[in-house]
């Protein structure tokens, strides 16, 4: 008797690689926000709105990444966080490293979930046949 195909259920590597990305980031963002007060002189409102707010969208769209629409709101918020750059300089490099890191999860996680459908195809054929 042969053993039965295995199952598909384990987690997405690149949902899970791209939420740690965006919480990751959601902290950095956060922590934009008295920086925006204190040394780019905006006001309150415009540093929590900017801040605070793609630090909350970040943290919202970790746990929305089940969609594939999700993924390019990603892209979207990794903008936005370079964007931060004309306020705060060092957001330009943040920006860029944080927008680096979801290409890259966005990339490797697609690539090792072709590999494992690829696996388990090749896995059910063999069973199949053999």
């Amino acid at each position: 008797m042969s053993a039965p195909a295995p199952q598909n259920t384990e987690r997405s590597p690149r949902r899970g690689m791209c939420a740690a990305v965006l919480c990751l980031e959601a902290i950095t963002l956060g922590l934009t926000t008295p920086v925006l007060i204190s040394i780019a002189d905006a006001s309150v409102a415009l540093a929590l709105s900017l801040g605070l707010g793609l630090a909350v969208a970040c943290l919202l769209l970790a746990g929305m990444l089940r969609a594939e629409w999700a993924y390019a709101l990603g892209w979207v918020i990794q903008v936005g966080a370079v964007a931060l750059g004309f306020w705060v300089p060092m957001m330009f490099f943040l920006g860029a490293v944080f927008a680096l890191l979801w290409g890259t999860a966005d990339f490797l996680g697609r690539k090792i979930e072709r590999e494992r459908a690829a696996a388990y195809t090749a896995f059910a054929e063999r069973e199949q046949h053999g």
